[in-house]
């Protein structure tokens, strides 16, 4: 591994107000242990994230509506807190976006990807994705953008049910709304419903066939692809175990070469010209064997540290070393590593239990290569323990929440308006504002 320039820190940017993203804690381990000096946005001062001893310094994020003159304002009082250009991470979709759009106000204070203009926008925009993938010649499951309550009570007729609902731009739905970015639609009549709530969700319903979940049909692919769009690092991997089960994140992977899948990430990026970390999902169709590109992410998936090879080089690590001038090391892969994000895989495997007692057996294993954790690391714990801290007590929480409502209101508040009860949508209830932070 060659050194890294410790003159140049980095900021590990993510606007979700998720405390559970573990993903961002993985790139602040991964740039720390270099000898890099990590800043991160954090939600909450309470954040496990700000629990790390690799992390410099958290600065607040955005209170309110995520504006563009608001994100621009925001990066720029962070550049002046750190006092030198440096490299920027981002670690949603939103972050992506919105730093490719004003590249020219942060170029000055941040080294990031330069890309044409609007393409992370639309590489995240699930609306956009069925046009790239047939302009690529990418297999991509048969979908529907309605214009119409008709209209997409017609999909159902010909896509067939169940069929897939998504929000085109999902980082624009507001927890207020109490609408999902991908829903499970089983009937006309759900399929007009939801149409009619797009003006809550502030982007296109789209429509999309549903591919079933089957044993080893879920893929995904992470690279980093430099400046002449070639991939510098990255491979495929396995979905062992998902949250929610069968379409949610990676709550357990193994690294698995699978050629079909990184030809088609590499056919995609060089269609498109991409510079960056690029995050992709398929799903094997069992009646053709075809794989199917779902999703297109343009940042580190949360699970981005299963593909670090044997010099300890992952696609958070490789972008800092390009953006910063040195060169990134050739690969030296290590198929058979195994990602757990903890929490999440406790949740799947209980759930997984019965499936698993009804299929035929699991399929041989080749002997694990190395397990990363998402949350434990013996050389800095603190994280581990906020997180669990946390979890915990939101589960409580909503378990609370729910005897509540079971019960009914106490005779004793029957005099006075009911209590609203917190929403735990996206996991802010009761957390310091992030402007509480030094």
């Amino acid at each position: 591994m060659p050194p890294f320039d410790d003159r140049v820190p980095a900021l590990v940017l993510r606007l979700d107000r998720n405390p559970f993203h573990h993903g961002t804690l993985g790139a602040v381990r991964s740039l720390g242990r270099a000898g890099v000096e990590v800043h991160a946005v954090v939600e909450a001062a309470d954040s496990p994230v700000a629990r790390s001893r690799f992390l410099h310094r958290a600065h607040p994020g955005l209170r309110g509506a995520v504006t563009p003159e608001a994100f621009v304002e925001m990066l720029l009082r962070v550049s002046d807190r750190i006092g030198r250009r440096a490299v920027l991470v981002a670690m949603d979709d939103v972050s992506a976006i919105l730093a490719a759009a004003h590249g020219p106000r942060l170029a000055e204070r941040y080294l990031f990807p330069e890309q044409p203009t609007g393409l992370p926008g639309r590489l995240a925009d699930k609306a956009e994705l069925a046009g790239l993938c047939a302009a690529a010649g990418i297999a991509h499951p048969d979908t529907v953008v309605p214009d119409s309550p008709g209209d997409a009570a017609g999909a159902a007729d010909r896509l067939g049910l169940p069929l897939v609902a998504k929000w085109s731009r999902p980082w624009l739905l507001s927890p207020a709304t109490g609408l999902r970015s991908t829903t499970l639609v089983r009937s006309a009549d759900e399929a007009r419903e939801l149409f009619a709530r797009s003006s809550h969700a502030g982007s296109r319903l789209l429509l999309q066939r549903f591919l079933p979940d089957a044993p080893a049909s879920d893929w995904f692919f992470h690279g980093y692809f430099g400046r002449d769009f070639t991939c510098l690092h990255g491979g495929s991997g396995r979905k062992q175990l998902s949250w929610p089960v069968g379409t949610g994140l990676t709550a357990m992977g193994r690294w698995q070469p699978n050629p079909e899948v990184e030809k088609a990430a590499r056919r995609l990026v060089s269609h498109v010209g991409y510079h960056g970390i690029l995050d992709l999902d398929f799903r094997r169709e069992e009646s053709t064997g075809s794989y199917q590109l779902l999703d297109i992410n343009p940042r580190p998936g949360a699970q981005f540290r299963l593909f670090t090879d044997t010099g300890g080089l992952d696609v958070v690590r490789s972008l800092y070393l390009d953006l910063t001038g040195g060169p990134v090391p050739g690969p030296s892969g290590r198929p058979g590593r195994v990602f757990v994000a903890e929490n999440y895989a406790l949740l799947s495997a209980a759930v997984s239990v019965r499936r698993r007692r009804r299929a035929a057996g699991p399929r041989p294993e080749s002997p694990a290569q190395g397990v990363e954790t998402a949350w434990f690391a013996r050389d800095d714990p603190r994280p581990f323990f906020s997180m669990t801290r946390a979890w915990f007590g939101r589960g409580l929480g909503k378990g609370a929440g729910r005897l509540r409502a079971l019960l009914g209101p106490h005779p004793a508040a029957s005099h006075g308006p009911p209590r609203p009860r917190e929403s735990a949508t996206d996991g802010s209830a009761g957390r310091p504002d992030a402007a509480s932070l030094s």
